[in-house]
């Protein structure tokens, strides 16, 4: 199938999931693939990507319990991701603007970039506790991005296709009933061999102490001894397809 008739079709809604690998591949142009990626921590799960002329906010929370003395993030963004309903990923009230929302497994195109909701699950027992959650994937700024929200059942097959590998993946490494702990972490690194690893969910100063499961992030990082470790000093990182390492995971601790 030549590209012509595959973009008609990926158009036409004839081809959706199956084809979003390509389809995104053929549909960049040489000014989305330039440029860099802007990554700023906002607490917990909650990032906003600047890039390629689009703000894309994920997991904004409401501040409670781990999150207990967080700002809530009430920051302007074109898209908005979020993973599950909960309040510490899913709290959108209070936005300003009219922010696209997304919120369920698919693909979707907006604002010129193309996102993939990948179904996951967010405990441990079929999702009867807490339900769904929702990794996402995107390219931005030329950069290959997964953000694996509150995911706490191991990556299958299917799934690991749709994620490909990451130039950069966002995932938990704090535990509780709801997300990875440390082990669960390392072994979907190790599954998805991404060149740079951001840790999220886990335990910091911003936490209500009466009211949080999580653990610090040391034992994640002690887990990984051995693996780069970085701490750019700040809660942002800038990063261009040109500066990705060109083995990894080279792991990036944000700070608030």
């Amino acid at each position: 199938m030549n590209r012509r008739r595959f973009m008609h079709y990926v158009q036409a809604g004839l081809i959706t999931s199956l084809g979003a690998g390509l389809a995104s591949h053929w549909s960049s142009s040489p000014a989305q693939a330039a440029g860099s990626l802007s990554i700023r921590w906002l607490g917990h799960t909650c990032f906003l990507f600047s890039g390629s002329g689009v703000q894309v906010l994920v997991n904004p929370f409401r501040p409670i319990g781990c999150t207990a003395k967080y700002p809530a993030p009430r920051v302007s963004a074109n898209i908005v991701l979020i993973s599950s309903r909960l309040l510490d990923e899913g709290a959108v009230e209070g936005l300003p603007g009219r922010p696209k929302l997304l919120f369920e497994p698919g693909v979707y195109k907006t604002n010129g970039l193309q996102f993939q909701g990948i179904r996951t699950l967010h405990d441990r027992v079929n999702g009867f506790r807490f339900g769904t959650n929702v990794a996402w994937k995107w390219v931005q700024g030329g950069v290959n991005v997964v953000h694996l929200g509150g995911i706490a059942s191991p990556i299958n097959v299917d799934q690991k296709i749709l994620m490909g590998r990451p130039d950069v993946l966002l995932i938990p490494v704090g535990g509780s009933a709801k997300a990875y702990n440390p082990e669960e972490a390392k072994a979907a690194i190790q599954a998805l061999n991404p060149k740079i690893v951001i840790p999220t969910h886990y335990k910091t100063a911003a936490a209500d102490e009466n009211a949080c499961d999580l653990q610090p992030i040391d034992a994640f990082l002690s887990l990984m001894q051995g693996t780069t470790i970085r701490r750019p000093g700040g809660n942002g990182i800038t990063v261009s397809s040109g500066n990705l390492p060109n083995s990894g995971p080279i792991i990036q601790v944000l700070n608030f």
